[in-house]
């Protein structure tokens, strides 16, 4: 009899009693391993959470580190006008505080060329009456490209032939209809600006029709009063000329830069108005860092505290991470950090700054007076007396607030450092727990196959004796 006839012979429900001895036999193994695997799966998570605090933390921290802010100089622009933009301005970490009047007399500009009043009379005209000529228009040695042009070539078509040019160098051409006696007028643009650069345009044939054209090349050129040259930008810092080949000004103050985007203004008399320029600290930058910093820091404090927090009631579950040493031990340095003195610096504490650490162990910018003014007042000034204190008490390479925490988040946060570890560990637990499934499957294998042997012979053994039964009742009957 096969065992999936199990309990046929015998009349007795042995496939069931087989099944709840195997059920008996699994299920507190596959619980131990199911409430392991959970515990392991809800320690990854929690590690992969706290992981992502440590890092918003860290770059919180090395923004104070590094002194990106702290060290850079944010450039002011005043101008006599809302209305106005004359300027802006970049300046690198290496540039002196100051302030500087500047006055924009004139922008950077390329050459600019129009055809004679009378030269053409309708845009749609053939440039020559009979046979074929060249254009070449150049700046210098090294820019140029020519237009090749015959008795069909009209105004409008020269004009797109420039434009489309593939060796264009910056060259723009529009045609402007007047409606007068003058007739359409060629207006020819240069993108290279500045002294010298002046764009010039050779009748390469000598045909007489094309020195309406050009600038040189022939004896009936283009006239000198419709030809612009090239020209520098002009500025006055100080009272001081300045120039630049371009709209910008680089090092013409000492590790600044400026662009120049218009003229400044004239007042009634038509004496032009200066934009006043003014190189500082980046106090605005500091700030936000700063508070960055302190949202950064109480983000990370709550995050530990929800993971390894114990129910304050029997109905209350666990944090994932419970009584935890790693994370609280990652807590309790970071706050003796943040509470100690700096040495070196006139401010020597985050207190001084107007930041403390409230009865929940968070930061935050202080509302008590302490007849020190608030928080607020303390932070505010500091920024503006104290600017250079606040990168030693921050960034002293050997006791700053931001390079200790920085130093021992590292501990934690690198690939090596210990919330890794202790991630790697997890995961290893985690197969050993696919390792004892397996395990157990099969043990589990053998022990169906064990005891459904021992049954099936059971059930043969009974209905062996009911058939014997069956055959010694007949016998008497």
């Amino acid at each position: 009899m096969s065992i999936s006839s199990l309990g046929v012979g015998s009349g007795l429900a042995l496939d069931d009693l087989v099944r709840q001895l195997i059920s008996a036999e699994r299920q507190p193994r596959e619980n131990r391993l199911n409430a392991r695997e959970q515990a392991v799966d809800a320690e990854i998570s929690a590690l992969g959470q706290i992981k992502s605090k440590v890092s918003d933390f860290q770059n919180a921290v090395d923004e104070l580190r590094s002194g990106s802010s702290l060290n850079s100089r944010e450039p002011t622009i005043t101008n006599p006008s809302d209305d106005d933009d004359v300027l802006s301005a970049d300046a690198s970490n290496s540039a002196l505080r100051g302030s500087y009047e500047i006055v924009v007399q004139q922008l950077a500009s390329g050459s600019r060329i129009t055809t004679d009043a009378g030269a053409f009379t309708s845009s749609s005209d053939a440039l020559l009456s009979s046979g074929t000529g060249s254009l070449t228009f150049s700046i210098g040695a090294d820019d140029s490209f020519t237009i090749n042009v015959d008795d069909t070539t009209t105004l409008t078509e020269f004009r797109e032939l420039i434009n489309n040019s593939e060796d264009n160098f910056g060259v723009t051409a529009n045609i402007i209809e007047t409606g007068t006696g003058d007739g359409p007028r060629l207006v020819i643009l240069s993108d290279k600006v500045g002294d010298g650069n002046n764009l010039v345009i050779t009748n390469d044939s000598g045909n007489a029709e094309l020195d309406r054209l050009s600038t040189t090349g022939g004896t009936n050129n283009i006239d000198v009063n419709n030809i612009q040259s090239a020209q520098n930008a002009i500025a006055f810092v100080d009272g001081i000329e300045v120039q630049s080949a371009s709209n910008e000004f680089e090092n013409t103050i000492q590790s600044v830069s400026f662009t120049v985007n218009e003229i400044s203004r004239s007042n009634s008399n038509g004496d032009q108005l200066a934009t006043n320029l003014t190189i500082g600290f980046n106090k605005e930058g500091v700030e936000e860092d700063i508070k960055s910093f302190i949202s950064s820091y109480n983000s990370l404090v709550d995050e530990i505290e929800r993971l390894t927090r114990y129910g304050a009631t029997s109905e209350d579950s666990d944090g994932p991470l419970a009584g935890d040493s790693l994370l609280r031990g990652l807590q309790l340095n970071i706050s003796t950090i943040v509470g100690e003195e700096v040495s070196g610096s006139e401010l020597s504490s985050l207190f001084q700054l107007g930041i403390e650490l409230n009865e929940d162990g968070r930061l935050e910018i202080g509302t008590e007076d302490f007849g020190l003014g608030s928080g607020q007042k303390r932070l505010d000034e500091a920024l503006e007396d104290n600017f250079d204190d606040i990168s030693t008490l921050f960034n002293n390479e050997n006791n700053g607030i931001a390079v200790r925490l920085y130093d021992l988040v590292e501990q934690y946060s690198s690939s090596s450092g210990l919330i890794n570890l202790r991630e790697r560990s997890a995961r290893d637990e985690k197969d050993n727990v696919e390792t004892a499934r397996e395990a157990l499957e099969l043990r589990m294998t053998n022990f169906e196959q064990t005891v459904r042997s021992r049954y099936v012979n059971l059930d043969r053994t009974i209905s062996q004796l009911n058939q014997t039964g069956s055959a010694l009742f007949a016998a008497l009957i």
